[in-house]
């Protein structure tokens, strides 16, 4: 962890390059109607500059990908995950068949840079940036688009921008003073606020409920795939793990499995997890059999505490 940027992302403003993200365009008159239909947002709703979080699910009501998607003029945005992009991507493509839908994956054209920390929109109004303040919503800005969305948890933006315009935009940003933040260091933060990332805290194992991530899900809005089980999980009301963000007073921080312990008995594993110098303790998230909250947590003989609150996104 590099300890500039990581004060950069509490103190002041550091860029972090997520240009990995997979960034799907849809276009044609039918592109709203196919994404609501897919996915657990209300994409209906959208007007152009808006956007959501959401996510698509298998018919068994698991989780394939988590996006923000944004609605632009002439097409809908999608970004994801870098390690979902193909997936999502074949998943629409999949059940386009009359429709007027065009797919295109923009990902190797453009590059991703956010911008966090609690003075991003100071720098960004320096620079005569639009900001969209609303979670989720998307301004254009010269050759980019930038979204009100966040990597860390931090106050942030992210900037989707041609490649040919990334090392200007780098270096404007650089000029009006932020710093770059490493992955390794922004994750930290991430675990700090406890913000869950897709594919590391949130898998395919997943159902909706579980994440702590319901935002995602629009209530009321109508038939799309993987629905009958999120609305049968809700009608039970009950679930037998879930997504917790977790704290360890220990220093040293557990790897990805590593089995936490209630009364001798194994009753959740960690998900991720950094030491946060902040805090000076371990902080993380787990994925933990709802009954074992009643008792002590332990992991390697360290106590666990449950933290309040997952992050929502963006």
């Amino acid at each position: 962890m590099d300890r500039n940027s990581y004060e950069a992302l509490h103190e002041r403003v550091a860029w972090i390059d997520l240009s990995g993200r997979g960034k799907i365009r849809a276009m044609g008159e039918d592109r709203v109607r196919l994404l609501h239909s897919m996915c657990t947002a209300h994409i209906e709703e959208l007007v152009p500059g808006a956007g959501c979080y959401a996510f698509f699910l298998t018919a068994q009501g698991r989780i394939l990908a988590d996006a923000h998607v944004f609605a632009m003029t002439d097409y809908l945005l999608i970004d994801t995950e870098p390690e979902t992009k193909q997936r999502v991507f074949e998943h629409l493509d999949k059940f386009i068949i009359a429709d007027d839908v065009i797919l295109r994956d923009f990902t190797k054209d453009y590059s991703t840079l956010n911008v966090e920390g609690p003075h991003a929109e100071q720098l960004l109004r320096k620079l005569d940036v639009p900001l969209a303040h609303a979670p989720c919503s998307i301004a254009e800005w010269s050759h980019s688009e930038v979204a009100h969305v966040s990597y860390t948890g931090q106050p942030g933006y992210s900037f989707f921008v041609p490649c040919e315009h990334m090392d200007e935009c780098i270096a404007e940003l650089t000029a009006a003073g932020a710093v770059q933040a490493d992955l390794a260091t922004a994750d930290v933060v991430r675990l700090e606020n406890a913000k869950p990332r897709y594919g590391v805290d949130i898998t395919e194992t997943s159902i909706p409920q579980e994440t702590q991530q319901m935002h995602a899900v629009h209530a009321s809005k109508g038939c799309y795939i993987g629905q009958e089980i999120v609305e049968r999980v809700r009608a039970r009301g009950h679930l037998n793990k879930m997504l917790y963000p977790i704290e360890i007073e220990s220093f040293e921080a557990p790897q990805a499995g590593a089995t936490i312990h209630s009364d001798g008995k194994e009753v959740g594993t960690i998900t991720s997890s950094a030491f946060s110098p902040l805090q000076g303790k371990v902080v993380g998230f787990a994925i933990l059999r709802t009954e074992a909250l009643k008792g002590g947590l332990t992991l390697n003989g360290a106590n666990v505490g449950v933290r309040r609150g997952v992050r929502q996104a963006p």
